[in-house]
């Protein structure tokens, strides 16, 4: 059996100090790193580990920016739409001055609302015109995004000329703000490790100390917890600096989450700060722990556009302020004086002059009284709330830069990229991660950086660094314990069970959860166009026993809510066949609003009662190209409840232990079945 769990020990650590929290009988509280688990002690001084790891940021940051540039130099406007880079046409409905005078310009997008985009709250862009888009353009940040409406914050106090012809469109610009904010955290980090206190989590983090953990600490039992979950909340609560809950998928990590934040607040009586990579898995623990009856501040603007979620924004809470009207009448007063300041043209004497200058400069007392009731109005929501939430970026948003917190929590600490975790992590004592390193690692545009540890998380290193300070989530509530069975051996050291409530769930009496179709021998080759990948006699193969299921499925499920289900494959280009195909079937379009076809990728964080893994590779090399990322196929397969039908190559696919070890399962569970035997379906 090849290496089961991608741990990489990246630093000399000192002996296990024989602390333990928890009980005896829950072994969950320091689970052990195999013993075939390569190590690379390597001891880093504080500065040589962040000069490092900026050099590789620097590395990816490059990389990025020459992939950016190429693309904005090749595409025409609406190529860039199409990719999601752009709004193109979009009108301005209104403008206002900002903090520090700077102009905030909201806008729409008055066609081609239904192509998916990549714009972002907090992300730089420009405003340009398409009569002249390389020189009339001028650039700013998204500060609120929601639908077909963005506001920009320019970086200037006044709209150019060029504005008012028309053909304005908004382009996504290189993100060097989060670049540059990731830069500003590896160079402050070591200078902090200096210091006695605020440098100790930095020392346990790097591998230089050992994390501690009170004893005396005690959490009541809470309602809806299984015996694991409740032993990774008493971690949280009893770690002095650090705790880790690696739950895989299905294990409840979120709800375990939420009930750690609450007991950390009832015990520490201090504020929290709750981060993660992305917007969506921010505001999935704001809602929560909003519903808790926490007071929850989202800061930054969410995906989920809802009410609920708009609700808990800053944005939103500033809005409903009772001092909110004092700005209103400030901001109106300020208009008043800037509008008689313009009626004076270009042509004026030394006393219109001397009153323009006069007006503009009343309007900028008034700007920097409305810039002091703001913040009075911020510090003072803020202050009162029992929970911030933001993305690791977001951490040092211009309205809680200054915040330090003895409690950090980093949600989705798997995916996270390590320079963006220590923004937040520099201004906490205590850092609380959750998450799985089983799972796929953030996405590095940099080979060389990936390869040379960019791609390594930090969570990642402290599991293998601190295994006592690690709780791993056991039971999971979302598949079948069969399909279950092969990722809990190969990347959870066979722990992950199945909850009695969906260990045997079924769609029907008699089915088989778990299939492998062979196709070797099919000639279903794969066909490569430059660097895409495709195979459509597997595509055609994969829709063809989808419709059988399906017509097996329809009479049992008449009035019923029909099975959702997931068509996956690792590459794109097959997933383009697979969309084209599926319209050749009658049967799927009946149904197809419970499909969802996609990249594994994109699947990430949900789950489908029915999953079909299109593998694709099918060579004579036996090259398997990136499906060697067996995190990827982890993901793949946990994304299924009831039933997961794996279609591939085995004579290409099992000269790779991971495919082997699977086709061999499949083999003891009768899960094993050769295409040939539908071929005259």
């Amino acid at each position: 059996m090849h290496l089961k769990i991608p741990y990489l020990k990246l630093f000399h650590s000192a002996p296990t100090n024989n602390i333990k929290v928890g009980t005896d009988k829950n072994p969950a509280s320091t689970p052990k790193i195999p013993d075939a688990m390569p190590t690379r002690p390597v001891t880093f001084a504080a500065m040589d580990y962040f000069k490092n790891l900026l050099r590789l940021l620097k590395m990816e940051k490059e990389e990025d920016r020459k992939m950016y540039e190429y693309l904005t130099a090749t595409l025409s406007v609406q190529e860039r739409r199409a990719n999601g880079m752009t709004w193109y046409p979009v009108v301005i409905k209104d403008t206002e001055l900002g903090r520090g005078d700077y102009l905030t310009v909201e806008v729409e997008r008055t066609s081609h609302q239904d192509i998916i985009h990549a714009l972002r709250f907090g992300m730089s862009v420009a405003l340009f015109s398409n009569h002249d888009a390389n020189e009339d353009r001028t650039e700013g940040t998204i500060s609120y995004i929601s639908g077909n409406k963005l506001k920009i914050t320019l970086r200037t106090d006044s709209l150019p000329e060029w504005s008012r012809n028309g053909k304005l469109g908004i382009d996504a610009v290189f993100d060097q703000n989060s670049y540059e904010e990731m830069e500003a955290a590896l160079q402050q980090a070591p200078a902090i490790a200096e210091k006695k206190e605020e440098g100790h989590l930095i020392k346990i983090l790097t591998g230089e100390k050992r994390p501690s953990f009170y004893a005396e600490k005690t959490v009541p039992a809470t309602a809806g917890l299984n015996s694991v979950q409740q032993n990774a909340v008493e971690k949280i609560v009893a770690a002095n600096d650090l705790a880790i809950v690696h739950g895989p998928p299905g294990t409840g990590k979120t709800t375990t989450l939420v009930q750690a934040i609450k007991a950390l607040i009832q015990q520490e009586h201090q504020q929290i700060l709750v981060v993660a990579p992305s917007n969506a898995a921010v505001d999935l623990l704001s809602e929560k722990l909003s519903d808790e009856g926490l007071n929850v501040v989202r800061i930054g603007n969410p995906a989920r556009v809802s009410e609920k979620m708009m609700s808990l924004t800053l944005d939103s809470k500033v809005a409903a302020h009772s001092s909110i009207k004092e700005i209103k009448r400030l901001k109106k007063q300020a208009a008043e004086y800037r509008d008689m300041a313009h009626k004076y043209k270009r042509n004026f004497g030394a006393e219109e002059r001397e009153q323009r200058k006069a007006l503009f400069a009343e309007a900028r007392n008034i700007s920097k009284e409305i810039e002091r009731t703001e913040r009075y109005i911020t510090d003072d929501l803020l202050s009162k709330a029992h929970v911030i939430t933001a993305t690791l970026v977001g951490a040092n948003h211009y309205t809680i830069r200054h915040l330090k917190y003895n409690t950090v929590v980093i949600d989705e600490a798997g995916q996270a990229l390590e320079p963006s975790c220590w923004i937040p992590i520099l201004k906490a004592k205590k850092v609380i991660m959750a998450g799985d390193h089983c799972q796929l690692p953030p996405t590095i545009k940099s080979i060389e950086a990936a390869k040379e540890g960019l791609s390594n998380t930090l969570m990642e290193k402290c599991v293998a660094l601190h295994p006592e300070a690690v709780v791993l989530l056991e039971e999971q509530y979302r598949m079948h314990q069969t399909i279950a069975g092969f990722p809990s051996t190969e990347f959870y050291g066979g722990r992950l069970t199945a909850s009695p409530v969906v260990a045997r769930w079924l769609l029907f009496a008699d089915d088989n959860p778990l299939v492998f179709i062979d196709t070797a021998g099919c000639g279903f080759e794969e066909k490569r166009e430059g660097t895409s990948i495709s195979n459509p006699e597997e595509a055609y193969f994969l829709l063809k026993h989808l419709s059988e299921l399906v017509n097996s499925l329809n009479p049992l499920y008449a009035g019923k809510q029909f099975p959702n289900i997931a068509i996956v494959s690792p590459y794109k280009h097959q997933v383009e066949v697979l969309k084209e195909q599926i319209a050749s079937f009658p049967v799927l379009q009946e149904v197809s609003a419970s499909i969802a076809v996609n990249t594994i990728d994109s699947f990430q964080g949900q789950e489908r009662d029915i999953v079909y893994i299109s593998m694709t590779r099918s060579n004579a090399e036996n090259s398997i190209g990136f499906l060697s990322e067996v995190r990827r196929m982890n993901v793949a397969m946990t994304r299924a409840r009831k039933k997961l039908v794996v279609i591939g190559d085995s004579a290409t696919l099992s000269g790779f232990p991971f495919y082997a070890d699977f086709i061999d399962y499949a083999q003891q569970h009768h899960a094993y079945q050769s295409a040939w035997e539908f071929m005259a379906l």
